[in-house]
């Protein structure tokens, strides 16, 4: 029930300039570098130091596959923080964020309208005032229903509404369930 949290990652990912690294020991090195020692490497990944450091020379080659996904996030959420800072910079500020997406909403609607929520699948360019709230809520830890909060404040404004032009009655837009979710900034 991460929807947003990984679409967000998948996006920011997007941006690298470089690939980060493939193999083990390349993996392990990039993390010790971050982490300073195999002692904090090891609390990350949830093994002991001895491990970290027979990953690091190379005297073993293939941990569990588990531990394998473990090292493989924790690498990629810490590849190119500086890239990634700067694109959330320029969608914040002029770009802005598009959301695709397939999801059950709901709303609430005036007397004589239908607020049945169905599936729609829609792609709708949010402006940079929304991405900005949805970072600040990301840094903040807020969880995944105040950015679906944030997210359908913005499909009622830009889409339901059309930035004011119709729909004027719609008081509140929910994001009820979430097939699938893509972003792009």
């Amino acid at each position: 029930m991460r929807e947003i949290e990984d679409a967000i990652e998948r996006a920011e990912r997007e941006a690298f300039t470089r690939k980060p690294p493939k193999t083990l020991k390349g993996q392990i090195g990039f993390l010790l570098k971050q982490l300073k020692s195999a002692k904090a490497v090891a609390a990350e990944l949830g093994v002991t130091a001895d491990s970290v450091n027979r990953y690091r020379r190379g005297a073993r080659k293939h941990p569990p596959k588990e531990i394998q996904q473990k090292i493989d996030a924790a690498v990629r959420s810490r590849w190119q923080p500086q890239v990634r800072k700067r694109r959330r910079q320029q969608a914040a500020a002029t770009g802005g964020i598009t959301v695709e997406t397939r999801a059950r909403f709901g709303y609430t609607a005036p007397v004589g309208t239908t607020d049945d929520g169905r599936f729609r699948r829609l792609t709708v360019h949010l402006p940079p005032s929304y991405a900005q709230r949805l970072f600040d809520a990301r840094e903040t830890g807020a969880g995944e229903p105040q950015m679906r909060h944030i997210i359908a404040e913005g499909f009622k404004e830009v889409y339901f509404q059309d930035g004011g032009v119709r729909a004027m009655g719609l008081s509140d837009v929910a994001i009820n369930e979430i097939d699938y979710l893509d972003l792009d900034f």
